[in-house]
């Protein structure tokens, strides 16, 4: 569970702790967007300041001339974020800054660092280092390239001219991970999906480099067995459209929560206040029921809160409300912080059950038998048309509901007629403008309209993969994404090598990891003093192009925690998505069609 921790731990250590404060000395720490976000994600404020940061400042805002003051720039190497470092310190008669402390969160191009070592700001450079962590550490076990831009260029042809710029970034940024995670991987893709060996390629060129620089990495118990598994985003296309009940995932689809901020109102006897709550691992009740059905939530915040009560001998009933937690913050006030928190999530699991009672309800069942290809009672069912009908011609339910609908239909079918899209589309009326949602899916390699030259084993149909009766408790949650498959076949050693191909010929395990011969540039780079190195068990990561479900993300935790043999299951993506998110990436491609 060390990713979040090793970044911190580098941050502090790599960039904050070596930049040492003399008495009385405050600098100013300079971020970019990915920085800036990956600096929130791990680190708290007074952290930062106990490293004699006085300032955090955005590089691509105006600021305030500092000329007295030292600036650490933690800063990803691109064309931006190095024009912007350089304009200030273009006029030396009007500094924005005394020097610079520049670390790079991964390798800097030479194009790029040599423009930077022609330019003035080269004087006035005290520190240039690589850190190499150039990606998000979204959740304990969850990463992200924030790299949204990443869809268009993989599926779009008409951006296949950017494609390899943006590819040979994010198999840098990948490569930082394993770095940052001390770890050396044997690197799998889904063969199916043709673009995927040329990026594994990419990768496995990435890590080499730094495997050449640091030959420690993948060293360690079993360290071998490591494997980074790379996925398009057709590898599952049912699981990012379903309407998911456990609570994280179902208030993201649900709920207006932007960059993980939840806005609710909070209406006590006397005043109505505007709340913002940011939902996060520092929130340890978020973290302990974020992967809960929603079914239970509610009765597990109550069941805490009434117990918390009863430990702080503040009385309680038997089932907690609002009207009681208001009473009980002014009773005592200096439980506030915790007794805020029942109260948000009490708030974030009445809506999650308000928008599924006033319609979800009515789309999950006709969703689960469309992925399942059976009813609740496991006959098969025959005829979805019967079902999928009323949904399309119902006025109350939204436009991208239907279009999750009739994607479902089509993906169970593998694909119909052009003819029969057609009718779908007119008896849901889809609006011109939105059609392409429904085609465009077939630049991801889903079979959409019908090609028989071009059919294709659909691994990730329930008829096609192992049964989890067992499993299922609720009857609108009896899908499990396939990625949960996956991660334990990957675990026992049982994935598929024809499907999923190593990029070399064998894997590690076999090679015995033999390091390569560096092939980097330079050695300013190779300064690591202070480096920290995290050793675990081996580790499956699997990296998913074109975005992750939070119903993906939530296998990754319950496959590591049944895993009985020290593995842990690492997931991430170009960028965390939602099933309007979905929607809305396939409605930007130009399918040319």
């Amino acid at each position: 569970m060390a990713l979040k921790l090793s970044v911190q731990q580098k941050i502090n250590q790599d960039v904050l702790g070596v930049v040492r404060k003399s008495a009385n000395e405050w600098r100013v720490l300079v971020v970019d967007q990915l920085s800036m976000r990956m600096v929130s994600a791990c680190c708290k404020m007074h952290e930062i300041m106990s490293n004699g940061i006085t300032l955090v400042e955005d590089i691509n805002k105006r600021r305030e001339p500092l000329a007295s003051m030292e600036a650490i720039y933690l800063i990803t190497p691109t064309a931006k974020s190095i024009k912007a470092l350089m304009n200030d310190f273009s006029n030396t008669s009007d500094l924005q800054y005394k020097c610079a402390h520049v670390f790079f969160t991964e390798a800097c191009p030479d194009e790029l660092f040599n423009e930077l070592c022609k330019s003035p700001v080269s004087k006035f450079i005290k520190t240039l280092k690589e850190i190499n962590i150039a990606f998000l550490p979204y959740e304990s076990q969850v990463f992200s390239l924030d790299s949204p831009e990443t869809f268009q260029l993989y599926y779009n042809p008409s951006k296949a001219g950017s494609r390899i710029l943006n590819l040979e970034r994010c198999a840098e940024q990948i490569a930082t991970l394993c770095a940052t995670l001390g770890e050396y991987p044997s690197v799998r893709y889904r063969g199916e999906f043709d673009k995927n060996a040329d990026f594994a390629h990419l990768v496995q060129q990435k890590l080499d480099q730094y495997k050449a620089d640091d030959h420690t990495m993948g060293e360690g118990q079993q360290k071998d067995r490591s494997q980074l598994i790379i996925l398009d985003r057709a590898f599952d296309p049912v699981s990012p459209l379903l309407h998911e009940l456990t609570f994280q995932a179902m208030a993201f689809d649900l709920l207006p929560i932007e960059n993980d901020v939840y806005r609710y109102e909070n209406t006590s006897a006397t005043d109505v206040q505007e709340k913002e709550v940011l939902l996060d691992e520092n929130d340890e009740l978020w973290a302990d029921l974020r992967h809960m059905h929603i079914a239970v939530v509610s009765q597990k915040v109550t069941q805490m809160l009434k117990n918390f009560a009863e430990e702080k001998k503040m009385g309680s009933s038997e089932k907690a409300s609002m009207k009681d937690l208001s009473q009980m913050l002014k009773r005592m006030p200096q439980y506030q912080k915790e007794l805020s928190r029942y109260s948000t999530h009490l708030h974030l699991a009445e809506e999650c059950m308000k928008a599924y009672q006033g319609h979800a309800d009515k789309l999950c069942k006709v969703e689960q038998d469309l992925a399942m290809g059976t009813n609740q009672d496991g006959e098969k069912i025959r005829d979805h048309m019967r079902n999928i009908v009323p949904i399309l011609l119902d006025q109350s339910v939204s436009v991208y509901d239907k279009i999750r609908i009739i994607l479902l239909y089509i993906i169970s079918k593998g694909g119909i007629t052009e003819e029969n899209l057609a009718k779908l589309v007119q008896h849901a009326q889809i609006p011109d403008e939105e059609k392409c949602i429904l085609t465009n899916m077939q630049n991801l390699g889903v079979p959409i309209v019908q090609d028989a030259s071009r059919r294709k084993t659909q691994h990730y149909l329930a008829l096609n993969r192992k049964e989890r009766v067992s499993e299922h408790t609720y009857q609108m949650s009896r899908w499990t994404p396939y990625i949960k498959d996956l991660m334990e076949e990957a675990i026992e050693d049982k994935m598929d090598a024809k499907f999923f191909p190593y990029h070399s010929a064998v894997s590690r395990g076999v090679m015995g990891g033999r390091a390569p011969v560096s092939a980097r540039y330079g050695n300013w780079h190779k300064d690591r003093a202070g480096q920290t190195n995290y050793k675990s068990g081996p580790r499956m990561i699997f990296f998913i192009i074109g975005g992750v479900s939070y119903s993906e993300i939530r296998c990754a935790y319950e496959v590591t925690k049944a895993c009985k043999n020290n593995f842990e299951v690492l997931i991430g993506s170009t960028h965390i998505t939602t099933p309007e998110g979905l929607l809305s990436d396939l409605r930007e491609i130009n399918s040319g069609m």
